[in-house]
């Protein structure tokens, strides 16, 4: 940065590349982004909250309350279920000098601005996957993180209540008001999950509890 302060990392650990962009800051400087070569990224808000997360099948832009604004998957990935969804030229400044440009797997740039010169860094990769076999395993969430996807819903939705009894101070119109979809849609999700994950029933009752309260 202009400050001196280091922006970007390229590293190799083992037979991959990392490219890391930091904040501007002299010490402890926030990560803003990492990409690395195999397939798997993600941008974060100055807040720390994540922005964009890539990976070899597609990848999800997130909204910094965690909600999901869009998801994509790319034209060779081999997806179990569900649409092909195309991407849409993303475009993002991660601060007042560093950009992320995403026009496809292969096509994600990193661009860097300051005093006049500029430096573009390409970080995307074009992994093939050619065979279901080969995927890696899906991720499993533990029965920790299971509860506290339940208790954020939950807080969330207790949130949502305490908005619609400051404004309809009335049970009868209060009552009458659905709750917002991406708390609907993702209450569906851990629901979904609990019949899915390999977890105790004691576990899936206590979450549908959790989010059903």
């Amino acid at each position: 940065y202009p400050s001196g302060n280091l922006a970007i990392i390229v590293v190799r650990e083992k037979k991959r590349l990392i490219c890391i962009v930091q904040e501007d800051k002299p010490n402890n400087a926030e990560i803003q982004a990492v990409f690395k070569s195999n397939g798997r990224s993600t941008c974060y808000y100055p807040n720390g909250a994540v922005w964009i997360n890539m990976s070899i099948h597609g990848g999800q832009y997130l909204d910094q309350e965690g909600s999901r604004v869009r998801r994509w998957t790319w034209p060779n990935s081999i997806m179990s279920s569900g649409p092909h969804v195309p991407l849409s030229p993303i475009f993002v400044s991660l601060n007042r000098h560093v950009g992320v440009r995403i026009l496809g797997q292969d096509k994600i740039t990193v661009s860097f601005l300051a005093m006049g010169q500029q430096a573009k860094f390409s970080v995307g990769t074009k992994v093939q996957v050619s065979d279901a076999s080969r995927l890696p395993p899906p991720t499993r969430l533990s029965e920790d993180e299971l509860l506290l996807l339940a208790f954020r819903v939950r807080i969330l939705r207790l949130f949502d209540r305490l908005r619609g009894c400051l404004n309809f101070p009335s049970n009868e119109q209060r009552d009458k008001i659905k709750p917002p979809a991406y708390l609907i849609t993702q209450t569906l999700k851990i629901l979904q999950l609990c019949a899915t994950s390999d977890i105790s029933d004691e576990l899936r009752s206590s979450v549908r509890a959790i989010v059903n309260a």
